[in-house]
């Protein structure tokens, strides 16, 4: 396993801005970073993973220790396929932490070897989420402050608005 290998993994449904600075912030710390995608068939995603996959591409091509991927299953186990020791999570508030804090307690039982390092957002994007964007442009306001801007039209036109 890979000390100098971290994976930050979620639905990114859609990537946000938040993501993408908490990855770079990351990328600057760790030999390679993999954002891992994770793949759910229980929850109903936005963005088909193929286009998650995308937008995450276009948005971190300029990170050269950044790739991308997406898995299924449980994160401790892509962990483990790839070589890698080390979960990037991100915090954001008070709130955050508790869910955030079990996840890394349950993580760190499956596989005691995988640590969990936690980065707290910039104060500039600390109220960012998928789900507020979403619920921004499900309103069809301007969401281009708050996502990258290959995921600005896709996500209008699924409210219904092209950009």
């Amino acid at each position: 396993m890979d000390s100098r290998t971290a994976v930050y993994g979620g639905t990114f449904d859609p990537p946000t801005l938040g993501h993408i600075d908490l990855i770079s912030r990351a990328a600057q710390h760790f030999d390679r970073v993999v954002v891992a995608i994770g793949v759910n068939p229980n929850k109903k995603a936005l963005f088909s993973t193929q286009e998650r996959l995308g937008f995450l591409n276009l948005s971190l091509d300029n990170i050269p220790n950044v790739s991308v991927a997406a898995y299924d299953g449980l994160l401790v186990d892509f962990c483990r396929s790839i070589g890698a020791r080390v979960i990037i999570r991100g915090l954001r508030a008070i709130g955050d932490f508790e869910f955030e804090f079990q996840l890394g307690l349950v993580n760190k039982n499956l596989a005691p070897e995988i640590e969990t390092f936690f980065l707290i957002a910039s104060t500039d994007k600390i109220f960012l989420s998928s789900s507020v964007v979403k619920e921004i442009a499900s309103c069809h306001r301007d969401i281009s402050p708050y996502v990258p801007t290959c995921v600005v039209q896709p996500l209008m036109q699924k409210y219904g608005e092209e950009d």
